[in-house]
């Protein structure tokens, strides 16, 4: 018996018509961040077949160009977009975590953690302390004074645009006068010139520099912990505004992070750095998405609201299941609000 026309051919359409293509999203920039996107699109894309994302890390400084642009969809970024460059091109600054950084450091046979202060690190940095046993150092690590080596310190530096950059010179700015009217804060700064430094990509690249190199010192995100630790660096306790001496733990990362959510601008630009509290870390931020307010077409905005979306749900993105894996922090639930409220704002 012949099959109705109507009916073969939509059988023989089912099985030559191609599939839809899916939308596809392009993120990069922090490297910082970089982990947790990975663990987020993995997740995301197992139950969303419509849309393909890429991640890119490139450094925040990238990022945040290449969402100018329109390179890409999600510029990741440590830092947020400062007053002149929003000027003249306004982005949408939206929180999507909080991260941290730790102080890392190469010395072989040291026990324990380091004390050390923005004032000192930032005299290393200048190249005013140069040996790891220099009285300014001793002077705040009286138990670990005997174990420091009269070895040259070798600073290392991020030489990509970085928001880690960023938020490190930042807390120099803001506990030491001379570095904020020097070097001061920003992706890309110019450094001291000093005899050792090196430079080094990405936060992976700090890592494998300071682990193949004695006596460095390094800033690296701490979403690389599980590297630094494998690779057997130390890290350091800083000192706070409160003049404490704290280790980053979710406890005093916490405590840095609800001493200023409260203070969060509509626009979500803002420093966590050198937040006062006896028990705040002083180097936190916001690890944001920078992104166009008007995007392209109606399929790159739907999926690109959708992604981010699930990334601030408590079901979804903040969950601990991912950001325990890279020792980040949910959003409060009102900054979470004001980062659902600039996504709506993307059309």
């Amino acid at each position: 018996m012949r099959k109705p026309v109507a009916a073969l051919f939509i059988a023989i359409f089912l099985v030559t018509a191609p599939a839809l293509a899916a939308t596809r999203l392009l993120e990069t920039g922090s490297s910082l961040l970089y982990p947790l996107m990975n663990l987020w699109v993995a997740a995301y894309q197992a139950h969303h077949g419509d849309v393909e994302i890429t991640t890119q890390s490139t450094g925040s400084g990238t990022g945040i160009s290449q969402a100018i642009a329109g390179v890409a969809q999600i510029g990741a970024s440590d830092a947020y977009m400062p007053d002149a460059k929003m000027h003249d091109t306004p982005m949408l600054n939206i929180p999507l975590a909080i991260s941290a950084q730790q102080v890392n450091y190469n010395i072989p046979g040291l026990s324990g953690h380091l004390n050390l202060s923005g004032p000192v690190l930032a005299a290393i940095y200048s190249g005013q302390i140069t040996y790891w046993d220099d009285p300014r150092i001793k002077e705040i690590n009286h138990e670990l004074g005997r174990e420091l080596p009269h070895a040259t310190i070798v600073p290392i530096h991020r030489s990509d645009g970085s928001g880690d950059t960023f938020i490190f010179s930042q807390y120099l700015s803001k506990s030491t006068p001379a570095w904020s009217s020097g070097a001061g804060y920003g992706t890309t700064i110019s450094w001291p010139a000093v005899a050792t430094a090196v430079g080094a990509q990405g936060n992976a690249g700090m890592v494998q520099t300071c682990s193949a190199t004695r006596y460095c010192i390094a800033y690296i995100g701490i979403s690389y912990i599980n590297e630094t630790d494998h690779a057997g660096l130390g890290y350091a306790a800083l000192e706070n505004r409160d003049g404490r001496f704290v280790l980053p733990t979710t406890t005093t990362i916490s405590a840095a992070a609800h001493e200023l959510d409260a203070q969060t601008p509509p626009d979500e630009r803002i420093s966590l750095i050198f937040a006062p509290g006896e028990d705040s870390y002083p180097i936190i931020n916001y690890e944001y998405a920078i992104v166009k307010p008007d995007q392209p077409d109606a399929a790159t905005r739907d999926a690109l609201k959708a992604f981010l979306d699930w990334a601030l749900s408590p079901d979804g993105g903040q969950m601990a299941s991912f950001l325990d894996q890279v020792h980040f922090l949910p959003l409060p639930e009102g900054v979470s609000r004001l980062s659902r409220g600039q996504v709506a704002r993307i059309h």
